[in-house]
C-alpha cells in the first residue's frame, strides 16, 4: 500500500475518535502527507512498512513540536530526530502525529482516555501512546519506562507493550527523567509486531526475527506484595500459568523474599533522585508552569541525600543481581503487570508497583493482554527475563501467546 493512502486512512480512524480519546498532543495532516509521499518517492520499503508509528511527546521529531506535556515547551520545535525516531523512518514507518505523556512522563495525568471506556486511565506515562494503538488510530507507538509507563498503560488498554533491556535503544535525542532507569520501549497489537519495532529501533536483527525455542520454561512469580493486586488479577495470572503448562510448558512456583521491599525502595529513591537532577533547570527557573503534585515530587528528590542514592543502587547491585541470578534459569518469569482494570482516569494513571523491580534491575518486559476484568476492561500477564535475554523473553511471549 503507498505510504500515502495509508496516512489518509490513518488520519480518517484518528480524527473520529480523537474528540473522545485525546490520544494526541500534535497532528497536522499536511505534514503526514508531506512525510508520505517522501517515503512513496524515496521508495523506502523495509521490515516497518504499512505501519503507522505514534510518537510519544518526549522523542524528538524534526517536523513536529515537542512538548514533553508540558507548558514550558509548548511548541518547540527540535531539529532532528531522536536516534528511535530516525530508525523508524528509515525502515518504513509512517510516523502519524505525536502521543499525549504525562507532564515530563511522570504521573501527572494528560486528557487522554481508555478507548474501552473513556471513564477510566489509559495508564501512564504513556498514555497517548497506548490508547491509538488500541484504538486502532496507530498500529506501533513508542513508549519509554521509568518504572511502569509501558508495561501499565498496555496492560489497561488491552495491547502487547515491549520494555526491552536497559540501553537496547540509544536515547539520543530523548528527554530523559531518571537517567539509570528510563528504557525505550513500544507498543503493537502483537508480540511479533511488538518486537520487530523494538529490534528496528534498537537495529537488532535477533529481536526482530528470534529463534523459535519450543515450550518455555516458565516461572510463576507473585511477589510478596501480591495482597494488594485484585483478586481477579491473580486468578488470571493462575489460569495463564495452568494453561501455559496444559500446553507443554515446563511451569514451577517462584517466592521471592523479604528483600524485595528493599528493590522497591531502592527504584523509588533513584527515580526520585535522578527525576530532580534532570529537571533542575525546569524546577530552578520554571517551578510556576509544573503541576503541584510534580513540583513537590521533585522538592523531595532534591532533598534526597546523595547517601541514600548511593545506598539505593548498592541495593539494586547487590539484592538485584541475587535475583536475576534466580530468575536466569528460566526462560520468563510469569508475574503481574498491574493491579487489576484500569482505575476511574479521576484518581490517576495507576500504580506502577508491580512495574518497578523489573525496571530496576534493566531486564526485559513483556505484557500479554489476555482476558478482561469484571467490568469488562482488559487485564493480562507480564514476562519478565534477566537483563540482555531479550531474545529468549520474546519468543516464551510468543509461544504463550499462541498457546492462549
Amino acid at each position: 500500500m503507498p505510504a500515502i493512502t495509508l496516512a489518509k486512512a490513518a488520519f480518517e480512524r484518528i480524527t473520529a475518535d480523537e474528540d473522545r480519546l485525546h490520544a494526541y498532543a500534535w497532528l497536522d495532516f499536511d505534514t503526514a502527507i508531506a512525510e508520505a509521499r517522501r517515503m512513496d518517492a524515496k521508495e523506502i520499503n523495509g521490515p516497518l512498512s504499512g505501519h503507522t508509528v505514534a510518537i510519544k511527546d518526549i522523542f524528538d521529531t524534526a517536523d513536529m513540536p515537542t512538548a514533553c506535556g508540558s507548558p514550558i515547551y509548548e511548541g518547540r520545535q527540535p531539529n532532528r530526530d531522536a536516534a528511535a525516531v530516525a530508525a523508524i523512518r528509515a525502515a518504513g514507518g509512517l510516523v502519524i502525529g505525536k502521543a499525549i505523556t504525562t507532564e515530563f512522563a511522570h504521573l501527572t495525568a494528560g486528557p487522554t482516555r481508555n478507548p474501552h471506556n473513556v471513564a477510566h486511565t489509559p495508564g501512564g506515562s504513556s498514555s497517548g501512546s497506548a490508547a491509538t494503538v488500541a484504538a486502532g488510530g496507530a498500529t506501533l507507538a513508542t513508549g519509554t519506562q521509568t518504572a511502569g509507563s509501558i508495561i501499565r498503560p498496555a496492560s489497561f488498554c488491552g495491547i502487547v507493550g515491549y520494555k526491552p533491556s536497559l540501553s537496547t535503544i540509544s536515547r539520543s535525542g530523548l528527554t530523559l527523567f531518571g537517567e539509570t532507569l528510563d528504557t525505550i520501549g513500544g507498543f503493537g497489537r502483537t508480540v511479533s509486531d511488538a518486537a520487530t519495532f523494538i529490534g528496528v529501533m534498537a537495529g537488532r536483527e535477533d529481536l526482530t526475527t528470534p529463534k523459535a525455542n519450543g515450550a518455555p520454561r516458565l516461572a510463576v512469580l507473585a511477589t510478596p506484595d501480591v495482597a494488594d493486586a485484585e483478586e481477579y488479577a491473580l486468578a488470571e495470572l493462575n489460569r495463564v500459568a495452568k494453561r501455559a503448562a496444559s500446553k507443554g510448558a515446563c511451569v514451577v512456583d517462584l517466592s521471592a523474599d523479604a528483600e524485595w521491599s528493599a528493590l522497591l525502595e531502592a527504584q523509588m529513591t533513584i527515580m526520585a533522585w535522578e527525576g530532580a537532577r534532570s529537571l533542575a533547570y525546569e524546577r530552578a527557573m520554571h517551578g510556576s508552569l509544573l503541576s503541584e503534585p510534580l513540583r513537590a515530587y521533585l522538592d523531595e528528590g532534591a532533598a534526597i541525600k546523595t547517601e541514600a542514592y548511593l545506598t539505593a543502587a548498592s541495593v539494586r547491585h547487590k539484592i538485584g543481581n541475587r535475583l536475576c541470578e534466580a530468575i536466569g534459569a528460566f526462560d520468563a518469569v510469569l508475574t503481574l503487570s498491574a493491579h487489576g482494570e484500569a482505575p476511574r482516569a479521576e484518581t490517576g494513571t495507576g500504580n506502577p508497583q508491580f512495574n518497578r523491580v523489573w525496571t530496576l534491575l534493566g531486564g526485559p518486559a513483556i505484557h500479554l493482554p489476555t482476558a478482561t476484568g469484571p467490568k469488562g476492561l482488559p487485564i493480562g500477564v507480564q514476562l519478565v527475563s534477566a537483563p540482555n535475554t531479550d531474545a529468549n523473553l520474546i519468543s516464551a511471549a510468543k509461544w504463550l501467546e499462541s498457546a492462549l
